[in-house]
């Protein structure tokens, strides 16, 4: 009889010992008792750190349980973890790529580590690459794939053997959206065409509404689990959207309902509304904090909506959001609030109308690497004060647009101002004027928080006194622990301390380079509100993302596929040039607009 279990934990702990002095563990997994079913998607979220990494370790058989008992397949994984292993196929995060092998020498090379037949691979071969679309590339080196077409090797890679549970950290993380799209096909049809049992992390919600249960994991335990409509359900008649009139920028109301903490619990812009959790004591929020003449009416709660309020409950008594504390000690209950939001929302529109000169001027920017053309004749401008959003498929070239954009790489042709400066003549002179976040954490991983700090500020020339002022400030606004070692913080807290270093000389630009991948919808959350009080404070914004939901915080999106620029507008100019509807979201505008052109060609 077929086990109705796939994995059985209980009291499951795992403890590993803290690099930090002051603390002699750190307790990962804590009496954590969960039964997964066979034969279906489950799905496994939560915030940075709630144990999900370790939680697929240990069903990989790659940890030794501290405590408690672990079943996989109905084997003990503790002791017969090479049993386990035999019978599963796990792809962590960061999956290890060959680059210099082609696609069909990775996937050969995982054949003989696993043992796979010769006589099975050839069929097993061209199925994989069928359902993955890379057939055409088996002679492409693995390292000159794009992003997407790197995950799907590494998913074919796994399934070169047919195992009875498969194990997915993360595997959309850093891809695009249609590569995404594809990448769940796949996964899909895994399921239902063999029955396979597949146990996926993602920080994606709309990825986990795809699967049969969901566990919201939270410091090592399940705080929640069901199926999505049924943990959707506990958020029903909290979930709300205003409807902006056309001056209105969504992301500065997100930000003025966000500070008012007993009505609200989250606020997050899409389209042409801002989306709201309302608090379980204050169901409904009084007409006299609604900015100006928003329309407020009930939606469908969905899965995003029950996990932040999840999380929120949770949290409630060590908020995490790190806002800065010389923001205004507001008390919802006065009506000064309400005039506060008129006086700050007329502010910001003056703002927005002043005309001057481009903070970034980018007039037919061309770089070609040999025969290559990575970007072709683009052109854009970026306003002081604005958040532009660089967006693209993997492979479209913003990247090396960004890179050129920050003075890291030279143009082939084309002018370039940033700044006041000329790129291809003065960029030292230009990046004393701009910070950069990169995508993958690029500060001192043994260093602690403080002396990370310390050693950026004296690399962009700070005195000691304005080091030691800075740092005290960024310390309080990102809500970051001095002590703590850099590379033990979890992702959401180690681009904080990344935001933190590139803020120290207080650039009038600031570059982002996917600073929101792999990180939590909570974290996001943090993330963006930050980004938005720094351009409400007329630094600019320059950054890329693969979360389309995190477009509509920009002011103005350029989207780039093949090194041409598809669009250029507000989102809402997007959204219709897409021809989809208002209500419709940027994931599927974005999607529409690229597939659209490249029909075209």
């Amino acid at each position: 009889m077929t086990n109705p279990h796939v994995v059985v934990a209980k009291n499951l702990r795992q403890i590993f010992s803290a690099s930090d002095k002051k603390n002699s563990e750190v307790v990962a997994i804590q009496d954590l008792n969960i039964e997964i079913k066979s034969g279906q998607l489950t799905a496994l979220v939560g915030p940075d750190g709630a144990g999900k990494t370790t939680f697929m370790r240990l069903m990989a058989g790659l940890y030794a349980p501290s405590a408690g008992s672990l079943d996989v397949l109905g084997i003990d994984v503790a002791k017969y973890p090479q049993q386990v292993q035999d019978r599963i196929s796990y792809m962590p995060q960061r999956f290890g790529l060959y680059e210099d092998l082609s696609v069909q020498e990775n996937l050969d090379l995982y054949a003989d580590l696993h043992g796979v037949a010769q006589e099975i691979r050839k069929e097993r071969f061209a199925r994989l690459l069928a359902i993955t679309d890379l057939t055409k590339f088996t002679q492409r080196p693995a390292g000159k794939l794009s992003g997407g077409m790197k995950q799907k090797l590494g998913l074919a890679c796994t399934l070169v053997r047919s195992p009875e549970l498969l194990l997915l950290d993360e595997p959309s993380v850093g891809v695009d959206p249609l590569s995404r799209r594809d990448l769940w096909q796949i996964i899909q049809q895994l399921v239902s065409e063999e029955n396979l049992s597949v146990i996926i992390s993602t920080a994606y919600m709309d990825e986990a509404e795809r699967c049969a249960e969901v566990y919201v994991m939270y410091q090592g335990q399940v705080l929640k689990h069901g199926t999505p409509k049924s943990l959707s359900a506990e958020a029903d008649g909290l979930t709300w959207q205003l409807r902006l009139p056309l001056d209105l920028k969504a992301r500065v109301i997100q930000s003025q309902l966000l500070d008012l903490p007993l009505y609200i619990t989250d606020a997050v812009p899409k389209g042409d509304t801002v989306r709201f959790i309302s608090t379980l004591e204050y169901p409904q929020l009084p007409i006299q904090y609604v900015p100006y003449n928003c329309q407020i009416a009930a939606r469908p709660a969905e899965l995003e909506d029950a996990f932040m309020l999840f999380l929120h409950q949770a949290q409630q008594n060590e908020q995490k959001i790190f806002k800065s504390e010389n923001k205004p000690n507001l008390k919802p209950h006065d009506l000064e609030h309400a005039n506060l939001i008129q006086t700050q929302i007329q502010a910001l529109g003056e703002i927005s109308e002043n005309k001057a000169e481009p903070v970034i001027q980018v007039q037919d920017l061309v770089r070609t690497f040999g025969d290559f053309t990575a970007v072709a004749k683009t052109s854009f401008e970026v306003q002081r004060g604005e958040i532009f959003g660089l967006l693209g498929p993997n492979g479209a070239g913003k990247t090396t647009t960004f890179r050129m954009l920050c003075g890291l790489l030279p143009a082939s042709s084309g002018s370039l101002q940033v700044a006041g400066v000329n790129l291809r003549y003065a960029r030292a002179e230009a990046r004393r004027k701009i910070g950069y976040v990169s995508q993958k954490f690029a500060l001192y991983s043994n260093l602690s928080v403080l002396e990370n700090l310390k050693f950026f500020g004296g690399a962009y020339g700070l005195t000691r006194k304005k080091i030691k002022e800075r740092i005290e400030e960024s310390l309080i606004q990102f809500n970051l622990n001095p002590s703590a070692k850099s590379g033990d913080l979890p992702n959401g807290f180690k681009q904080r301390l990344s935001m933190a270093a590139a803020l120290l000389h207080q650039p009038e630009i600031i570059f982002l380079d996917e600073p929101t991948s792999g990180i939590d919808p909570l974290a996001r959350r943090s993330f963006w509100y930050t980004i938005g009080e720094l351009a409400n404070q007329g630094m600019t914004i320059i950054i890329t993302t693969h979360f389309m939901e995190e477009a509509e915080y920009c002011d103005r999106i350029a989207i780039q596929d093949a090194g041409h620029l598809l669009a250029l507008g507000s989102p809402k100019e997007v959204r219709l040039q897409a021809g989809t509807a208002q209500e419709h979201d940027m994931n599927s505008a974005f999607i529409a607009i690229v597939e659209q052109a490249r029909r075209s060609t």
